[in-house]
């Protein structure tokens, strides 16, 4: 018997069997998917490292993650700096001065300011067209959030509840860094290889359903770190958490260079897709052709991926009854993006996965 069963071989799943079988516990992890890696896995195309289910751009300022993922891989020193195309202008993003000359012309942080100010929505905002007009104004908003906003998740701005937008950071400085952190940069050969380094010398079953014989792989282990989503592990009792989902469509193009950088965001609805990632500036590969995804946000369903969480009040309240439900099973774990039910960065998921190994060997020391 093994001491943990762990269902999904993703970031939480392959981090907590790494940080087990270090202690000496002995793990078995199974995959539905014909590789490892989850969402980040990477395949090699053209001589480049393809991110194929988006981009993934690793980022933290926790020492003590950035130092595990560095024991598998080399990261190389990239930095996240794209560009947003509005009806064909190009924009510079995260908000900063360079969007600001871009838009207005100003130069310096008190005319950006003084514009923004005038702009913005007074009152409480009810929805999340107001939310975003009260912290950046119409120009911004109209320009580099409407119709991207719409476009990834199928619906009018002004129907989308107003804290899906917390808080949207401007910067008056003149920085394109996308990411504040500390530590940013691509594994240096690809994600897969760093997740194959990971879970190295630990027994991996591919291509295995765990919902196909879930008593038979429960019985397997002493404890169970489940990945997946949390309302198909209770068979829906509560009723179905909604997604959006995420199609992606993939070209070779027998030229250089496409579009000069990484990732250019489309804000407008003359193009179908939210934006296009040219794979090979993540690690500035220097090869005669290029490989482009187009990427489209979809209405979730089932036999797609989930991506995105729809965290309106109704989504909450009952994935609350499965989280409450979940804490009832003293011999399972509840980790990640799915079973947790909330987007997580990969650093958020990688101490997500630390926290919770380290909570269940004080809890449970066999």
């Amino acid at each position: 018997m093994y001491d943990y069963l762990i269902v999904g071989a993703g970031l939480f799943g392959s981090t907590f069997a790494r940080l087990a079988t270090d202690f000496g516990k002995s793990c078995l992890v199974i995959d539905k998917r014909n590789h490892v890696s989850g969402n980040c896995y990477s395949e090699k195309i053209e001589d480049i490292n393809v991110h194929v289910y988006g981009p993934h751009i690793f980022h933290t300022s926790n020492k003590l993650v950035w130092d595990f993922v560095n024991r598998f891989s080399q990261f190389n020193n990239f930095i996240l700096s794209p560009k947003a195309n509005y009806k064909g202008k190009l924009y510079s993003l995260p908000f900063n001065m360079n969007t600001f000359y871009d838009m207005w012309g100003v130069t310096t942080p008190s005319q950006a300011k003084e514009i923004i100010q005038k702009q913005r929505f007074e009152g409480t905002p009810k929805n999340l067209e107001e939310q975003a007009l009260s912290l950046v104004g119409r120009d911004i908003y109209e320009t580099l959030i409407k119709g991207y906003t719409t476009k990834q998740w199928g619906r009018n701005p002004k129907e989308l509840p107003s804290f899906i937008i917390k808080r949207l950071p401007l910067r008056f400085t003149f920085d394109n860094n996308y990411f504040n952190d500390k530590y940013q940069g691509i594994p240096i050969g690809g994600y897969t290889q760093m997740f194959e380094r990971i879970l190295d010398g630990i027994k991996v079953k591919l291509n295995t359903d765990y919902f196909s014989n879930k008593e038979y792989f429960n019985s397997l282990a002493k404890q169970v770190v489940y990945t997946g989503c949390i309302d198909e592990f209770f068979n829906y009792e509560f009723g179905e958490l909604e997604y959006r989902s995420l199609e992606f469509k993939q070209e070779i193009l027998d030229i250089e260079n496409y579009q000069g950088c990484t990732q250019i965001n489309y804000t407008d609805m003359t193009q179908p897709y939210t934006r296009i990632i040219e794979h090979k500036h993540f690690e500035t590969t220097s090869t005669e052709k290029t490989v482009i995804t187009k990427e489209y946000s979809q209405e979730y369903k089932k036999g797609l991926v989930p991506y995105y969480p729809i965290n309106n009040e109704k989504n909450q309240n009952t994935y609350k009854k499965y989280q409450e439900k979940s804490k009832m099973l003293t011999n399972f774990i509840f980790g990640g993006r799915l079973s947790e039910y909330k987007y997580m960065d990969m650093h958020i998921v990688i101490e997500s996965a630390m926290n919770k190994f380290k909570t269940n060997m004080r809890k449970n020391e066999f």
